[in-house]
């Protein structure tokens, strides 16, 4: 059997299990999603959103990339940022890393990954933002961990910037945002950061008038 095929049955026996635990369940996924979350996580296998959180399918919109970023630049991102805050009116937007975060360790060494790089650059900034702190930490493993919560707290702060974000804020008092790490070799989801919704951050990202995304 092929393993695409084996994906196949796989979801065959899944929607055979859902509409034994509930009859209505698809029909009523299918009429309306109304999410509360916005996920934007790493796109590493190991860390699924619905999975991690227990959470059913329209629960949580997802974005996913390497290293979970918030890139000013990225209208993938934004678009999916735009869509979640005016259209799905979310409350929540998460941003969750994992321990042990590939991209992250990656962009701590010198080694040249073709068109990775100029993504990696991303989170290099975040490195020399916070070098004096990492310098100190010895082991490697640990210094890249704090990484990983230094990265998720500065992609959090990237979406405060944004107008979007800052929009909502100033009409509706939403979303909340959180940064959050996942542990690979536990499981667990760790709180590391909060910005509740109408925080004052620095000026210089606070408009006055903001009629565009």
């Amino acid at each position: 059997m092929k393993p695409t095929e084996k994906l196949l049955l796989e979801n065959k026996a899944w929607s055979s299990a859902r509409v034994v635990d509930d009859p209505e369940f698809f029909h009523n996924l299918a009429k309306l999603q109304t999410p509360e979350f916005l996920w934007i996580g790493c796109s590493d296998s190991r860390v699924p959103a619905n999975e991690i959180t227990g959470t059913n399918p329209g629960e949580i919109f997802v974005h996913r990339n390497i290293a979970n970023m918030v890139v000013h630049t990225d209208l993938n991102l934004l678009s999916v940022l735009e869509y979640a805050v005016v259209y799905l009116k979310v409350k929540h937007i998460i941003v969750c890393g994992h321990y042990g975060c590939g991209g992250v360790k990656a962009a701590m060494d010198t080694h040249s990954y073709g068109m990775i790089n100029k993504w990696l650059r991303n989170i290099k900034d975040v490195y020399r933002f916070h070098r004096d702190e990492l310098s100190v930490i010895v082991d490697e493993t640990k210094r890249t961990n704090r990484l990983v919560e230094l990265n998720v707290m500065e992609q959090v702060m990237n979406l405060a910037k944004t107008s979007i974000v800052q929009k909502a804020w100033k009409t509706d008092n939403r979303p909340d945002l959180h940064g959050w790490v996942y542990g690979l070799e536990d499981g667990r989801l760790k709180s590391i950061y909060e910005i509740p919704a109408g925080t004052h951050i620095d000026p210089l990202y606070e408009f006055d008038n903001l009629t565009e995304g």
